[in-house]
This record gives structure tokens, sequence and C-alpha cells, in this order.
């Protein structure tokens, strides 16, 4: 019975190799070499890469890679590891990613269900029926009958063409695809997560450069009010040491305020509803980087960064697209029956006398399509090529990226070296000027100046210490460090009181955030061709 239901092989690769020859849209070789698929087979487009960094002709840089799946612990810094573990637990957008990848897995299973039977149905019913009674020539003759019928319909269009394989190629892709976003979403929440960390310290920082510069333009202005008092100082001394140091004063609210914000985005990056973090936090130093980073070398970028992951994950689903645009062209070729009983009785129902059923082959060809199909081919064609040069374009932006950290790394560690000497100077230039105008060789205004620059040098030390650890968090960042940490085993025990996560949903296997099983994205490679 299973025979009935398949035509013959040879058959079918006969009239597939007539259909492919009338077509002319696949010849018969490439039609056998993809597996009996039309359409292209996708192989990875080149990624433009460079040979080394630019840094590297100018600073020495470590040619391997140093282990970036948990770049953040070489600031040494516990705080900033339990932001992290609290935000990758917590964060929304990750559960959100998580869930899109279920939701591509089981769009997958949809799209492997098409190799089967599309249509699979059984029907049933009962009908009782009564015709006129009115009389007929003066009699009449009630006429009731009944009808039992059970049935079972199949319809099966053959992927001859490859149509539902190209279909799950695409699911297959889109799955990858999603993996590799879920990767570059918490890659994005780490290094924000760090980098918003970095500018609450720098703020604390610099909030404790200006209050210790307040502290030292009212020294100033005591003595300037003494020496008025005394008849040795004018009244616009007087008023140029209070207008200074106000000034310093209204620098702090602003930083303020910027902390303020800081605060809030660095909730939202941790899952939780506003709270003042900073108070939980409390005061630490700015964190400190080491003075060089391991960054490999470029190709390894088209492996690494999920971004790239992502490009070119999109331009292999669109491949496979151009398979199933291209089968339209063909005849589909199905294989349709059904069977069932009837009979006025539901106790006879199930015998041979009431048995009836029919099947066989059918196929239908859209012709005369005005260019609908061959036009819809061409599309699909022309969204990958768009697509391969979108991939193209990440990579070259992935190799910017690195560098503009690695520039902010490094040239704001040679910055930081020579503010650190003309913040020295400054002090010395303060506790000059304040000598010479206690012993009346030079005016307030002097004075008033170098206290000025000392308070601009350290702030700029303050921002260039920051600036450090922000560029290498950038660089971290480009170099698409941290996804490992969905690969690694997850610790649940408590994390500390710094924030109190959201009440989790009723614990069951669809509330997990990152599913049990992840489909990892096939690698990229720089030598192969584009799809024809």
């Amino acid at each position: 019975m299973r025979y009935m239901f398949m035509p013959h092989r040879r058959m079918l690769a006969a009239i597939a190799a007539m259909t492919l020859a009338m077509s002319g849209c696949t010849s018969v070789s490439e039609y056998i070499h993809n597996g009996f698929k039309v359409g292209p087979n996708y192989a990875p487009p080149p990624g433009p890469v460079a040979g080394h960094w630019i840094e590297s002709n100018k600073h020495p840089l470590l040619d391997q890679s140093d282990d970036l799946s948990r770049w953040w612990c070489v600031f040494r810094d516990p705080t900033l590891n339990q932001l992290i573990a609290h935000s990758y637990r917590q964060n929304l957008t990750v559960r959100a990613a998580g869930d899109r990848i279920k939701q591509a897995q089981a769009q997958l299973g949809v799209a492997r269900g098409g190799l089967f039977p599309q249509t699979q149905d059984v029907t049933g019913g009962y009908t009782r029926s009564q015709a006129s009674t009115a009389p007929v020539g003066g009699v009449g003759f009630p006429l009731v009958s009944s009808s039992w019928d059970v049935s079972a319909n199949l319809a099966w269009q053959l992927d001859i063409w490859g149509q539902f394989r190209r279909a799950i190629e695409a699911a297959g892709a889109n799955l990858d695809y999603q993996v590799a976003s879920y990767d570059q979403v918490v890659i994005t929440l780490l290094a924000a997560v760090a980098a918003d960390y970095v500018e609450i310290r720098t703020d604390q920082r610099r909030i404790v450069v200006l209050k210790e510069n307040v502290k030292l333009e009212e020294q100033i202005l005591r003595v300037v009010r003494n020496r008025y008092d005394n008849g040795r100082a004018s009244e616009l001394d007087l008023d140029q040491a209070a207008t200074t140091l106000e000034s310093v004063v209204a620098q702090i609210p602003p930083i303020r305020q910027d902390m303020e914000q800081t605060n809030a985005r660095l909730c939202v990056l941790l899952g939780i509803p506003p709270d003042d973090l900073i108070r939980c936090l409390g005061e630490a130093p700015i964190p400190t980087a080491p003075p060089e980073v391991a960054i490999g070398i470029p190709c390894q970028l088209l492996t690494r960064r999920p971004d790239i992951r992502q490009a070119e994950r999109l331009a292999a689903q669109q491949s496979a697209e151009i398979g199933v645009a291209v089968a339209d062209a063909y005849p589909m070729v199905s294989i349709s029956g059904n069977f069932g009983w009837e009979s006025d009785r539901l106790g006879t129902l199930f015998t041979p006398q009431g048995f009836q059923g029919n099947i066989g082959p059918s196929f239908q060809w859209n012709i005369l399509n005005y260019g609908r199909i061959l036009n819809n081919d061409r599309a699909q064609q022309a969204a990958f090529n768009a697509l391969v040069a979108t991939y193209q374009n990440t990579v070259l932006q992935a190799q910017a990226d690195v560098e503009s950290g690695l520039a902010a790394f490094l040239e704001s560690q040679e910055q930081t070296k020579e503010l650190q000497l003309s913040v020295a100077d400054a002090q010395k230039a303060v506790k000059v000027a304040m000598n010479q105008y206690e012993a009346g060789r030079t005016d307030m205004t002097t004075v008033a100046t170098v206290a000025l620059t000392l308070v601009q040098q350290e702030l700029l030390l303050t921002q260039a210490q920051g600036a450090i650890a922000l560029g290498l968090i950038q660089t971290y960042l480009g170099l698409g460090g941290g996804w490992e940490l969905r690969c690694q085993p997850q610790d649940n025990s408590p994390l500390g009181p710094i924030v109190a996560p959201p009440k989790p949903a009723a614990a069951s296997p669809e509330n997990d955030l990152v599913p049990k099983e992840m489909v990892p994205a096939p690698p990229a490679t720089d030598d192969s061709a584009n799809a024809k």
C-alpha cells in the first residue's frame, strides 16, 4: 500500500530533468549538485578585513587574544561584577531576546512539517432526512432516511524542487540569527552597565575634586576677607574671591544631575523600577584598567562579533528564499486521495460494502504569470546582494569600533600622564600665588586665575582617568566579548543587597531566560564565494 503513494523514482527523475530543460532556470547538473534543489547553495560571503590594527603602528599590542568571556573582571571591582550578574539575570531586553529564540525554534519546526503531507484530516457526520408527506394520488407515504459517514483526506505536495527544504534552510538561518541577536543584546548590555558604573564613579570623583577646591577657595576667601578687614585688600579683591568660590560650587549640581540620569539608565539595565542605586553603591575609586590589552588580529572578529554573525545569517536566510522563489517556476506535483465509509446504519458503517475512496497524482504549473515569478526571483536576488553588502559593511564597522576603542584607551593613558604633571604644577602655582598675595607682591586676579586653573586641570585629570576605563570597555565591546556568558553555568547563589530583583514568573521550563537548546551560529569564513 505504501508503494501506491509514491511515484516511481526513475519517473520523477525523468520528469524533473525534462522540466529543468524546459524552464532553463537551473541546469540539471546544478540541480543534482545542490542536492536536488533549485536555486543557489549558500556560501558565506568574504569579509573585508585588515591585516593588523592601526594602533599597532604606534603602540605595542599583543597579537594573542585574552579570554573575553568575562572581560569586566580585569577591573577587579566586586561591585561591578555584582552589577553585571544582576543585569544578565534580570534585564528584560535579554529576556525578550531569549523568547525570540524560542519563537524561531518553533518556526523551524513548522517549516520541517512542510516535508510531510500538508493536508491530513478526518471528517464524519450523521444525517437524518425526511421527504414531504403530502398525499400523492390520495395516499401519503413518509420518506425517512439516515446516513452515517466517516472519511479521511490526504494531500501531499512533493518537494521535488527543494522548495520546502529551502524553507527549512531559511528557518534554520533565522534561528541562528536570533541566537546571534541574543548574543548582541548581551554584549551591549554588559558594556552599557560597565560604562554607566564607570561614569558614576567618575562623577563621584569629580564632586570630591570640586568639594576639595571649594575648601581651598573658602580658605582663600578667608585670607582676602582678613586682609580686607585690616585695610590691606580692596573690595574688588573680596568680590573676586567670592565669585571664584561660587563658580566652583556651581559646577557641582550639573554633575549630580548627570549622576541621577546615569542612575536611571542603570535601573533600566538592571530590570528594576527607579531606585537610588548611588546610595546602595556607596563611594569607590574609578575602576583601574590594566595598562595593555591583548586584542588578537582583525580577522577573528568574523566569528566573534555577534552583529557580524547576525548579518551573515540574514544573508544565508535570503539565499534560501531565492530557492523558494525559483521553485515557483516549476510544476508542483501532488498526491491526493480520500477514503471513507458510508451507510444508512451505524452498525454496518465499517463494512467492505460501505467503503469508498480514490487516490492519484496531480500537477499544477503556473504559466502565463506575466513575469511575476521571474521578477520575484530577481527581487530576492537583489535583496540577497544588499544583505551581502550590509554584511561586509558590518565587518568594516566592527574594525572601526575596535580602532576607536583602542585609540580612546591608549591616548587617554597618555593624557592622564600629562595631566598628572599639570595638576602637580597647578597646585604649586596656587601656593606660590597665595604666598605672593599675602606678601603684597601680586594681585587677586592672579590668585583667582591659578585657582581656577587647578580646578580645571583636576577635573580634566578625573575625566581622563575615567576615559581610560571607558576606552577599554569600548574596545571589549568592539571585540564582541561577553556573549560567552550564556554558554557558561550560572551561579544561582544570592547576589547581595545591591538591588532587589522583580518577582519571577511561575517556575517552568518555558520561563527559563536562555533556552535549553541553543543552536550555535556557524562560523563565517573569508574565502568562500557568494551565492550565485
